[in-house]
């Protein structure tokens, strides 16, 4: 079984297990609205959430209609917490994902199936047209890493991004 086969698996039994609030894309922010239950951070291999009293920096994303990021590149010190504002200057949903490419393309291929599906996690940002939204990510690992746009057909026009995590000096390692 390759990779993607794994992640896709992985992502159907997470969604078939998803409360009905989370049930449909709709033009609210994620989190909007919503009474959730407050869990610990999940480690990713992109990072995990970060604790925004920690953030050092803000990186501005735009979002556009013509289907791109800009900057579709970013680079981060390992160790580094950073707050990504998703701005969203189109006049269509959009959604800044982080991952990796293969989980990325399994979600992309997902998304593709249940059109409507809407998720809510702490390194995704669902942005409506006109408005911001925002990831506090601490990047506890090196390494190079993706972010996206989900929304069915915004993945296949080439809404991709890269983030590359350098490694942190040997002295600052726990």
């Amino acid at each position: 079984m390759t990779t993607i086969d794994r992640v896709r698996r992985a992502l159907l039994a997470t969604a078939a297990s998803w409360p009905a609030w989370a049930a449909a894309h709709g033009s609210a922010a994620h989190h909007a609205g919503h009474s959730m239950p407050t869990a610990a951070p999940e480690q990713k291999p992109w990072g995990i959430a970060g604790d925004p009293t920690r953030v050092r920096r803000t990186i501005d994303i735009r979002m556009g209609d013509d289907m791109r990021f800009r900057p579709d590149r970013i680079t981060v010190r390992e160790g580094e917490t950073v707050r990504l504002r998703a701005i969203n200057r189109g006049r269509v949903m959009h959604e800044l994902v982080i991952g990796t490419d293969e989980e990325l393309a399994a979600h992309a291929e997902l998304m593709k199936q249940h059109p409507t599906m809407e998720h809510d996690e702490p390194y995704m940002a669902h942005v409506p047209p006109d408005r911001r939204g925002e990831i506090v990510w601490h990047f506890n690992r090196a390494g190079t890493f993706a972010f996206a746009c989900l929304i069915p057909g915004h993945f296949e026009a080439g809404m991709r991004g890269t983030i590359v995590v350098t490694p942190a000096p040997q002295e600052s390692r726990p």
